[in-house]
């Protein structure tokens, strides 16, 4: 079985994730959960996509009990030692979200910038992809849980988009997917890297989320950790946040 492209893509950028420019806002971003997810003392977080563990950490020096997973050994490492700088405990599972069967059930769940949903495998079926990780994180949530989610928003690319991109097949509008060999700008340079993405609509996150038996209570959208509660979704915000309980 071949590796996964984001797999491989986040094994080798793991030791230089914590220099991109995003991961500055973990206090506001955490602070943000805590009040959306109304999350009692002690609660059980399971943290999706976890990555280099900057939510997962911080929420664990907050007093949560936290499980964190992730497809990308690389990004574990990084998640370890900064969970043993802060002297906390948390459990690290290494899998594919879209194969993670829980073992126990959570109070809630957060999969934030793009963790796992909507980054697909060159060899994956995207809505597949991302209903199994939706389905994953139900079946991982006590009744009542809840769940907060970040993906990429469709309308900031589509508004972004030239024709000859979708002539040369770099972003398809049928299925909403970009799919190419991109240069990306990252904090150990520039990276040629293989992208597969799925974009999505509000109206589309919040049919998956019901599938899924998740209640989509509000649907925000957020740039770089500026989370807002804006009734109207900038159309050039690179994310949308989707709050949700578990029915």
């Amino acid at each position: 079985m071949s590796i996964n492209n984001w797999e491989s893509f986040f094994d080798q950028h793991a030791p230089h994730y914590m220099n991109n420019d995003f991961t500055k806002n973990t206090l506001s971003e955490v602070d943000f959960v805590i009040e959306e997810l109304r999350l009692a003392e002690g609660s059980r977080i399971l943290d999706v996509g976890c990555g280099a563990g900057r939510h997962a950490v911080e929420l664990a020096k907050r007093g949560f009990k936290v499980t964190g997973i992730d497809l990308s050994s690389g990004m574990l490492a990084e998640a370890k030692k900064l969970a043993s700088a802060a002297n906390v405990d948390i459990e690290w599972i290494h899998c594919d979200a879209v194969q993670y069967t829980p073992t126990e059930t959570f109070d809630a769940a957060i999969c934030l910038c793009e963790g796992a949903f909507g980054l697909v495998g060159r060899d994956e079926e995207p809505l597949e992809h991302d209903m199994a990780i939706l389905k994953n994180i139900s079946d991982a949530l006590e009744p009542k849980g809840r769940f907060i989610l970040t993906t990429l928003n469709a309308y900031s690319r589509i508004r972004s988009l030239a024709q000859e991109e979708v002539d040369s097949g770099r972003f398809n509008p049928l299925t909403m997917v970009e799919n190419c060999i991109a240069e990306w700008d990252l904090p150990e340079g520039k990276r040629q890297v293989e992208v597969k993405e799925r974009r999505y609509l509000p109206f589309e996150l919040k049919q998956m989320f019901a599938q899924a038996g998740l209640k989509a209570e509000n649907i925000w959208g957020g740039t770089l950790g500026s989370w807002n509660k804006r009734q109207s979704i900038d159309l050039d915000a690179i994310e949308i946040m989707i709050v949700s309980e578990k029915e």
